[in-house]
């Protein structure tokens, strides 16, 4: 038995932004690309989508007429190869509701929340490709033990494109960057 037998065959080729742009919802739903191959991304825990939720909603009622939070959606990192991948929440210009694809440009900050299965993605891969590509804030959600989720803070170099660790809050987080918001993720 071959390996196209038991998964389609894009699974093993490059796809490009032209064929991408061309799949349904449906077929887009679930996956990221990365390099132009197709990463799958498990169902997440309700509480998993239970933080991202939270904490869209929190950064929305914070963020004002400019800026939207909203949850799982691409943000085009590259064209080629190509790299789309979906944050569990994503703060982003308000007049770019109805441009697609998402750039970074359009992006002010992407919050991941980190589940058994991706810690090394979320706490090292995506760290660097969206400090590369230029998004000025990144927050790190994980589930502790304890049931208070940690956040942990960026803030974008721009002259390195990398990230300077910032604050690190247990449930409840006071920020003034990239807005002022006070935000309560122990109630879950």
């Amino acid at each position: 038995m071959t390996a196209e037998m038991v998964a389609p065959a894009w699974m093993h080729q490059q796809i490009t932004a032209e064929e991408y742009e061309s799949w349904s919802e449906e077929q887009c739903a679930g996956i990221e690309i990365v390099d132009g191959m197709v990463v799958v991304s498990p169902s997440a825990s309700k509480r998993h989508n239970r933080l991202a939720r939270l904490l869209a909603n929190a950064l929305d009622a914070a963020a004002g007429p400019d800026w939207n939070a909203d949850t799982d959606f691409d943000v085009r990192l590259q064209d080629v190869p190509l790299t789309n991948r979906r944050p569990d929440v994503i703060v982003y210009r308000a007049d770019t509701i109805d441009i697609t694809p998402t750039r970074p440009e359009h992006v002010l900050l992407v919050a991941e929340v980190v589940s058994p299965g991706s810690e090394t993605t979320d706490r090292i891969v995506k760290v660097d490709q969206y400090a590369k590509a230029g998004i000025g804030f990144y927050w790190r959600i994980e589930q502790a033990a304890t049931g208070t989720p940690l956040v942990y803070t960026y803030l974008l170099d721009p002259a390195t494109r990398t990230y300077r660790e910032g604050d690190v809050f247990a449930g409840a987080l006071k920020v003034i960057a990239p807005f002022a918001a006070e935000i309560d993720l122990g109630q879950i």
